[in-house]
């Protein structure tokens, strides 16, 4: 269990009553404290063709022409060309942004994304991919949920706010890393050299969800997040003709440990977060999915709870370790026995778990010291959890709060990883905070036809509008 109680006392102040509130429409102002401008949302989502356009997957070399593209943008809106730098990282580049502050004795605040988003192919898509559609109140493109909407609207900001001759008391640092869907070499740079702040904003973590009706029903602040590790396992044997078989197979032997593997679960784990989180969800549902969820985080540990909760895919990884194969080679031809066995094992760890302990888990569950077990790169981040500070969490609340009176608010630990991950190895305190509403499993981040709801992007203009004045003041 992570050592957190000193901060449950800012979670009672932020946690508040669900209420009801009206479903969001695309272009309605109403209930806000700063209309938008009247060119702010044509003008993202202009912005927003442009970024889906860039096909910024791995292997394709777009991320430094779209960093160099949002650049252009922030430069024309007034921004000193000294505050910008496109950083070139191995084969894609991260993009920097100073929003200089009053106060220079003060520490920045960060906020980040990232410009990479996975594979596409056309050919499984019922539109392209790379082209921006609008169709019943939906944007669709490869990376409008994940999240280049988000790389646009932050944008968007820094640009309105440049417009309106906003100079913040703390400066404002923009982050945005280039290969976070695969590699992570550019956060890992944006780390090293950026460590020296207040705290990190995250526009990819963290948000609310809707229920089947576009109400909403609770808003999640990302505070934590598991460690990602990818072992190998390697079998070996000498081969041979495959028509004299021998008891010394390494597909046989990497078989068997991979059905050990299927079999094991990592022992039931929980933060101050995640039983928070459990319990926010809980109470905003019914049916024995909920039950669980209540009775866990009032009794972590009532076993039949947490049983409940691990056989659903989407809950599982909030209770424990989880690894699990996701690929498999092995033999080099038809007619000979096999020299070589591999799998990859992936891990997602809990925080305070290091990766040692769950590779010393795999080999005691294998039991076979002919299998190897080598952790591949990058090097795994073991990263804490971040202090639940008092200053976020109520500016989030009350630009939160101006279009969704009082929405509860509740603090989140993500499965998997974002760029908040190595920011907090380095000392940042890390927040995610994306405005982002969708109903559940309606996204498809990562999948075929990617979506987001229209209606956020003029939400989130007045929201990012709102939070960084609020916390840069």
């Amino acid at each position: 269990m992570c050592k957190r109680s000193c901060l449950m006392a800012a979670l009672a102040m932020a946690t508040v009553a669900l209420a009801s509130a009206a479903a969001p429409t695309f272009a309605a102002d109403a209930g806000t404290t700063a209309p938008l401008p009247k060119q702010a949302v044509p003008e993202a989502l202009d912005m927003l063709r442009h970024a889906v356009a860039f096909q910024t997957v791995a292997g394709k070399d777009q991320v430094p022409a779209f960093a160099r593209y949002l650049a252009d943008k922030l430069e024309s809106a007034g921004f000193a060309r000294s505050d910008i730098e496109i950083l070139p990282v191995a084969r894609t580049a991260a993009l920097v942004v100073r929003y200089p502050g009053r106060d220079a004795n003060l520490k920045p605040i960060l906020i980040s994304g990232h410009m990479d988003v996975v594979a596409a192919n056309p050919a499984d898509w019922e539109r392209d991919p790379f082209q921006l559609v609008e169709e019943n109140g939906y944007l669709y493109g490869r990376g409008v949920a994940d999240m280049k909407a988000g790389i646009v609207t932050v944008v968007a900001t820094f640009m309105r706010l440049k417009r309106e001759g906003f100079v913040p008391r703390r400066g404002m640092l923009l982050v945005f890393s280039g290969d976070e869907e695969t590699e992570m070499a550019s956060t890992r740079e944006l780390a090293r050299r950026y460590h020296d702040a207040e705290f990190l904003l995250n526009a990819d973590a963290g948000g609310g969800t809707f229920d089947a009706a576009l109400k909403p029903v609770t808003f999640e602040i990302q505070a934590a997040e598991k460690t990602y590790a990818d072992f190998e396992l390697e079998a070996t044997s000498p081969g041979g003709h495959s028509s004299a078989p021998t008891p010394d197979n390494a597909i046989y032997r990497l078989s068997r440990a991979l059905t050990l593997l299927a079999a094991h679960q990592f022992p039931v784990q929980y933060n101050e977060i995640t039983l928070a989180s459990l319990k926010d969800a809980g109470e905003h549902d019914s049916g024995p999915l909920a039950e669980a969820m209540r009775q866990f985080a009032a009794d972590p540990g009532d076993a039949k709870a947490a049983a409940v909760i691990s056989a659903n895919p989407a809950y599982v990884g909030q209770l424990r370790t989880t690894c699990v194969a996701t690929t498999l080679a092995g033999g080099h031809a038809l007619n000979a026995l096999p020299q070589r066995a591999t799998a990859n094992i992936n891990c997602r760890i809990f925080p305070g778990m290091s990766v040692a302990s769950v590779r010393e888990t795999l080999a005691q569950v294998i039991a076979d010291p002919t299998v190897a077990i080598t952790v591949q790169p990058p090097p795994p981040a073991e990263g804490p959890a971040s202090p639940l500070r008092k200053d976020v969490i109520d500016a989030v609340s009350a630009s939160l709060h101006a279009k969704y009176p009082r929405l509860g608010v509740v603090p989140g630990m993500s499965s998997g990883a974002t760029d908040s991950m190595y920011f907090r190895i380095a000392g940042v305190p890390s927040y995610g905070v994306s405005p982002d509403f969708a109903k559940p499993n309606d996204t498809f981040a990562h999948g075929r036809n990617e979506k987001l709801l229209a209606s956020n992007i003029p939400w989130a203009l007045r929201y990012w509008h709102s939070l960084l004045r609020r916390l840069s003041r």
